[in-house]
């Protein structure tokens, strides 16, 4: 006897609709799955014989021939359990699964051995896919539901077992659907835990301009001092300060932690991420990899903040993975097994000291490093990826009175709203240009249009092109740069007071 179910794969973002097919014959017992499963769909067929006979159920002592369609995409993950199971109790007539309500539900999984159902990755993807497809009800784990949820325009049902999904299947009115919303868990989830508030830093009120600028703007930030001057402190208090998400937004973040299976049981990413590996991070977990490519570090801090600390630490391999998403706000991974595109739109926050022992140009203490040590521990750093940087910024020593005193700086909520007044103005501006949210992601094609400068800083610009010997990136960055810092003093017009703090930041020479 022959049944159909629907479940769900995964490549890349996108979710892709899944038939299995479940054949009950006559023969020695067998349980073949085909239809190009790996090994965690394999080995399946264990955990639902013990499932089935833990349920309640009879498993058959027959031959069960198991097909996932279409035959020509890889299927990976434990979440083919579930409708496996189905597909096979409705093969060996325990339950009917040929009913119009039954050919519309789509099912996701993974089962113990006991019956029970236990979350996966990728549900959000999933839920959106079975929504696109014109399918009415979406079965889940019962921790996936609320995540699920988010795909209003489909019921979810969280259930807890194989037996309840069985029973699902005869009785449907017997269980209500999961509500839920973005604004309401958005609400739940309140000030994101780790941050740093800018009255908490101590002086430093230069490098706190640059990080209002690079906010207001996406801009990336390279900070350069001393050990102790308050570098990772000043980057830590940088979400604080970016402009809150919107729907959509959390939406694409949450898909990202959904499929890398990041989400530690939250149902939504409300917060922009901030992300900080360490510097013996492999390329493979920057970019992301694996047999069919997971989301890396470039991908998890999509529309948030990558931080790197000790910038020249990392492996140059590892860094220069970083150039093609810092222009393209994507990172495409090829496999033997799949190809996949992921959105990796962040802003590059990274810190470096000076030298190798940190006190070059520190007025207090003696540098005791060579020129040719100093030279090569900058070179560590490409000149494309430094060219790549918007805002390079010297953080310097502290005086003790700075250090003590008692008035503390303005508080992040107030700089928040400078930085969200000139995100406003910047979405306004690029409402008709698909992809572009803020100065920092205009293409060079739009930046004439948009950064348009007067004749008098026509000319500064020409003479500062000269004197710094910028590149044309650099120059299309100086350009941005001062756009934004217009747009965070309310100004329609570029002036040469905004293109002379922009080249300031953009010379190193900002201290």
């Amino acid at each position: 006897m022959l049944s159909r179910f629907l479940s769900c794969g995964l490549t890349g973002l996108d979710g892709r609709l899944i038939t299995v097919e479940a054949d009950v014959k006559n023969g020695l017992p067998q349980f073949l799955i085909v239809g190009l499963p790996d090994i965690s769909v394999r080995e399946s067929k264990e955990r639902i014989h013990s499932a089935l006979r833990n349920s309640g159920f009879r498993y058959p002592a027959n031959r069960v021939t198991v097909n996932l369609a279409p035959a020509d995409m890889k299927k990976e993950g434990s979440s083919f359990d579930l409708p496996i199971a189905l597909a096979i109790l409705g093969a060996s007539g325990q339950i009917e699964t040929d009913s119009a309500a039954a050919r519309s539900v789509v099912a996701a999984g993974e089962l113990s051995l006991g019956g029970e159902l236990k979350p996966v990755a990728g549900i959000l993807p999933i839920a959106l896919e079975a929504k696109k497809a014109g399918c009415r009800t979406l079965i889940v784990p019962a921790e996936n539901a609320r995540e699920a949820a988010l795909a209003e325009g489909i019921d979810v049902y969280g259930l807890a077992t194989l037996a309840e999904a069985a029973d699902f299947l005869k009785n449907p009115k017997r269980f209500e659907p999961v509500r839920t919303g973005i604004g309401e868990l958005a609400e739940a989830e309140g000030r994101p835990s780790g941050t740093v508030d800018f009255s908490e830093i101590r002086g430093q009120e230069n490098a706190k301009r640059a990080l209002e600028i690079a906010a207001a703007g996406g801009h990336n930030i390279l900070m350069s001092g001393p050990p102790g001057t308050g570098k990772s402190m000043l980057a830590k208090a940088l979400p604080s300060i970016l402009p809150p998400l919107t729907p959509e937004e959390m939406l694409e973040i949450t898909k990202i932690y959904s499929v890398a299976g990041r989400l530690g049981g939250r149902p939504l990413i409300a917060h922009r991420p901030f992300r900080s590996p360490h510097h013996t991070v492999s390329p493979n977990s920057i970019a992301g990899g694996g047999a069919v490519p997971k989301p890396g570090e470039v991908s998890l801090a999509h529309r948030g903040v990558l931080f790197l600390d000790e910038l020249p630490e990392f492996s140059r391999e590892a860094t220069e993975v970083l150039r093609q998403p810092l222009e393209d706000a994507q990172i495409t991974i090829t496999r033997v097994m799949a190809t996949v595109t992921y959105p990796a739109s962040f802003m590059l926050a990274a810190s470096m000291n000076p030298c190798p022992c940190g006190w070059n140009g520190d007025p207090q203490h003696e540098c005791r490093c060579t020129r040719s040590q100093i030279q090569r521990y900058r070179s560590k750093i490409s000149g494309p990826l430094t060219d790549r940087m918007d805002l390079l910024v010297t953080v310097p020593s502290m005086t003790y009175a700075e250090l003590t005193a008692q008035k503390h700086g303005e508080r992040s909520a107030a700089v928040a709203r400078r930085v969200e007044a000139a995100r406003r103005l910047q979405t306004e501006r690029y409402r008709q240009i698909p992809g572009v949210y803020c100065n920092a992601g205009l293409r060079s094609s739009d930046v004439e249009k948009f950064c348009r400068l007067g004749i008098g800083e026509q000319q500064m610009m020409e003479r500062m092109y000269e004197h710094y010997k910028l590149s044309g990136r650099g120059y299309h960055r100086i350009l941005k740069l001062a756009r934004t810092i217009a747009d965070l003093a309310g100004e329609t017009r570029i002036s040469c007071a905004h293109l002379s703090e922009a080249v300031r930041y953009r010379t190193e020479e900002s201290s």
